[in-house]
C-alpha cells in the first residue's frame, strides 16, 4: 500500500526542474543569430516539433523550450536579426510572460500569424530558414503562398548546431500491445485499411504519426515521455502488408508479433523503402514533414494527398478498447478518491503544489498497474491556477493558502487505458465569486454530459453549449472544451475534439474530454473535467426515428460540493449532480479502503 509518509527520495515519474530559464535565453539567442548569419538567413523558425509531427516531443527535439524557456505544449518562435517573437495561443499568454526573457516578444496566435509578422518584419527578398523535417507540407505551402516576396530555404536547423549538450534521440524498446486491450488483431486492421486504399486506386499510404503506427501494429513504445509510442515511419500497402521503418534493435523484444507480412527496416533505408513503394502513394499533407515530400519528389513517386488512414479508425474505439478504458477509469477513480480523502484530512496550509503532485502519483502507483502518468500533473494553487497548463517547478512551487482554489489536472497510463481528470479543490472556505464561477463552469460541463445530438454533428457545433452559462455572465475560457483521448496511447488524440476547430463529425466510440473552465489572471483558476465516450443514444418516448448520439461518462470521482452554489443550478442540473454522485457511490464506494469512508459519504451526499 502507498505509505502516507512517502519517501521523497523514491523515484518519481514527474520531475520539477525547468529545461531552460529566462536568463539563459539571451546568450542562446545571440549564438543562434551568429549561426543564422553564417547560413545566410534573415529569419529562422523554431517550432516545437520533431520528424514525426505528433503533438509531443522528446527532450532531443524540444528546441523551443531550450531556446526561449517557454514550456507550453504548443507554440513556436520566429527569430530575425533584431527580434524574436514567441507565438502562443490563449492557453499560454500568462505563462509565456513568466518564462521568457525580455529579448523575446510574446505574440498572440492565431490572431497574428507568422505570415503576417514576417511580412512586416523582413524586406522583400529576405531569406527565411526552416528545417523541412520539422514542418508539415501544408504549413510550408501556406508560407509560400503568404510570403511571395520572401525566399523559404530548407536548412539543417541552426539550433542543433549550437545546442552542445542536446540529448540523444530516444531509442526505447518497442513491445506488443495485448490483443485483449487492442480489441482487433493488427493483421485485420492492415487488411481493412489496405482494402480502403485499393478502393481509391492507391498502392500504399505513408504513415508518420507515432500513435497511428502504435495503433496499426498493436505495439507500444517509450520514445515520447508520458506517451507510450515508438518513433518510426510506416508504409501500408493495399494488400495489407507493410514496412515499419525504425531502429530494428528497438524491436528485438517483439518476437514474431508483427508476422511475415511486416518488414522492419532501419532509418537509413527510408529513401530506398519509398523508392520501392511505387504509386500512387497517399501522404497526409497536414502531418507529413516537408522533407518526405521532397524525398518522394526526387524519387519520382506519384503521390496523392489524403488523410492518415489510421486516424479515424483509431479514434472510434472498439469494444475491447472501451472495456479497457472503463476498467482503467475505475482503477484511477480509486486512486483519485484516496488522494481526495487524504487531502480533506490533511493540514492543507502546510502543503505545497509539489506535495500534491507527488502524493497523487503515489496513490496511482499504489494500483500496481500504473505504467506512467499521462502528462505532467497540473497543480496550480491560487494565481498559478489561472495558467491553464501550469507546470510546477522548484522555482514556482507555491504553498497552499487559506481560501486558495487548486486546479488539479492529472492522469495515468495503464496497460488497458489512458485517463485524464481535473478537479478544482478549495483550501478552507471559497469566496462567493469563486463559488459562482465554479458553478457556471459546472453548468457547462453538465450541458455536454446530458447532450443528445443527431449523427453528423461535429465538435465545433457543441463547443458553445459548454460556454453558454459563462457567456451570459460575460466570461469565457481560451481553450477548447474537449480533446480526443487515446486508449493506452496519447492523452491528446485527433481528429475528434470539442472546440471551434472541431470539424470532424462525432462517431460512436470516440473518447473526448469534457473540461470547461474559467481563469482570472493573478487570482484563481477553475476547471472540471470528465472523460466521455460517444455512443448511440437510446430512443426517447415521443421522439421520431432520427439517428441520435449521446455521451457515456467514464470518470467517476466526486466534485467538491463546497464549491457548488445550488441556487444557480436548475432542477435538472441538481438532479444530474446527485445522480452522478450516487453513481460514484455505487461504482467506486465498494472499492475504497475503510479510511476513505467518512469523506466519501459526505462527498457524494445529495445537494
Amino acid at each position: 500500500m502507498f505509505d502516507a509518509n512517502h519517501d521523497p527520495e523514491s523515484p518519481l515519474f514527474q520531475t520539477f526542474d525547468s529545461p531552460s530559464s529566462p536568463d539563459q535565453g539571451p546568450p542562446r539567442l545571440a549564438r543562434l543569430r551568429e549561426q543564422m548569419a553564417a547560413q545566410g538567413l534573415d529569419a529562422c523558425i523554431v517550432p516545437r516539433a520533431d520528424r514525426y509531427h505528433g503533438e509531443y516531443v522528446a527532450p532531443h527535439d524540444d528546441r523551443l523550450a531550450w531556446l526561449t524557456g517557454f514550456t507550453g505544449s504548443a507554440g513556436f518562435c520566429v527569430v530575425t536579426g533584431d527580434k524574436a517573437a514567441v507565438f502562443v495561443d490563449g492557453r499560454y499568454r500568462v505563462q509565456v510572460k513568466a518564462q521568457v526573457a525580455a529579448d523575446f516578444t510574446p505574440v498572440a496566435w492565431p490572431e497574428t500569424t507568422h505570415i503576417d509578422w514576417l511580412g512586416r518584419e523582413l524586406p522583400r527578398g529576405g531569406v527565411v530558414g526552416f528545417d523541412p523535417w520539422l514542418h508539415a507540407m501544408d504549413e510550408i505551402s501556406r508560407l509560400e503562398r503568404g510570403l511571395p516576396g520572401l525566399t523559404l530555404r530548407p536548412v539543417d536547423h541552426p539550433v542543433d548546431r549550437i545546442w552542445t549538450d542536446q540529448p540523444a534521440p530516444p531509442a526505447e524498446p518497442v513491445f506488443a500491445h495485448p490483443l485483449a486491450f487492442a480489441g482487433e488483431p493488427h493483421e485485420a486492421k492492415r487488411r481493412r485499411l489496405g482494402a480502403g486504399l485499393a478502393e481509391r486506386g492507391e498502392a500504399a499510404a505513408l504513415i508518420t504519426l507515432s500513435d497511428s503506427i502504435a495503433w496499426l501494429f498493436n505495439i507500444r513504445g517509450g520514445d515520447i515521455p508520458r506517451n507510450p509510442v515508438p518513433h518510426g515511419y510506416a508504409v501500408l500497402k493495399a494488400d495489407g502488408s507493410a514496412v515499419l521503418v525504425t531502429d530494428p534493435a528497438k524491436c528485438a523484444d517483439l518476437g514474431d508479433h508483427l508476422g511475415p507480412d511486416v518488414a522492419v527496416r532501419p532509418d537509413a533505408d527510408l529513401a530506398a523503402v519509398l523508392s520501392e513503394t511505387g504509386g500512387p502513394l497517399r501522404i497526409d499533407p497536414q502531418t507529413a514533414p516537408m522533407a518526405l515530400a521532397m524525398m518522394l519528389d526526387e524519387a519520382g513517386i506519384e503521390t496523392r494527398h489524403g488523410p492518415d488512414p489510421c486516424r479515424l479508425p483509431k479514434a472510434c474505439k472498439n469494444e475491447g478498447e472501451l472495456a479497457g478504458m472503463r476498467d482503467a477509469h475505475m482503477r484511477d477513480a480509486v486512486a483519485m478518491c484516496r488522494f481526495l480523502a487524504w487531502f480533506q484530512a490533511a493540514d492543507r496550509t502546510t502543503l505545497t503544489e509539489i506535495d500534491l503532485v507527488t502524493r497523487l502519483e503515489g496513490f496511482r502507483r499504489d494500483t500496481n498497474m500504473l505504467r506512467e502518468i499521462s502528462f505532467d500533473t497540473i497543480a496550480g494553487a491560487g494565481p498559478n491556477g489561472a495558467l491553464p497548463h501550469y507546470r510546477v517547478t522548484t522555482e514556482t512551487n507555491r504553498a497552499l493558502g487559506e481560501g486558495d482554489l487548486i486546479v488539479l489536472d492529472s492522469g495515468g497510463q495503464y496497460p488497458d487505458g489512458t485517463t485524464d481528470i481535473t478537479r478544482t479543490l478549495v483550501v478552507g472556505e471559497a469566496g462567493a465569486e469563486e463559488r459562482r464561477a465554479f458553478t457556471l463552469v459546472l453548468k457547462g460541463m453538465i450541458a455536454i454530459s446530458r447532450l443528445r445530438f443527431p449523427r453528423g454533428v461535429a465538435g465545433a457545433h457543441l463547443d458553445s453549449l459548454a460556454r453558454y452559462p459563462l457567456w451570459l455572465a460575460g466570461m469565457d475560457f481560451d481553450h477548447g472544451t474537449g480533446h480526443g483521448v487515446g486508449a493506452y496511447l496519447c492523452v491528446h488524440e485527433g481528429p475528434q475534439r470539442l472546440a471551434r476547430s472541431g470539424e470532424v463529425p462525432l462517431q460512436p466510440g470516440m473518447i473526448l474530454s469534457n473540461e470547461p473552465g474559467y481563469y482570472r489572471e493573478g487570482a484563481f483558476g477553475i476547471r472540471i473535467e470528465n472523460l466521455i465516450v460517444c455512443q448511440v443514444a437510446d430512443p426517447l418516448p415521443g421522439g421520431d426515428a432520427r439517428d441520435m448520439l449521446s455521451f457515456e461518462t467514464l470518470t467517476w470521482v466526486p466534485m467538491d460540493r463546497n464549491l457548488i452554489d445550488p441556487d444557480l443550478l436548475t432542477a435538472e442540473e441538481r438532479d444530474w449532480v446527485d445522480t452522478y454522485h450516487a453513481t460514484c457511490r455505487d461504482k467506486i464506494g465498494p472499492l475504497l479502503p475503510e479510511d476513505c469512508g467518512a469523506w466519501f459519504a459526505a462527498a457524494t451526499e445529495k445537494l
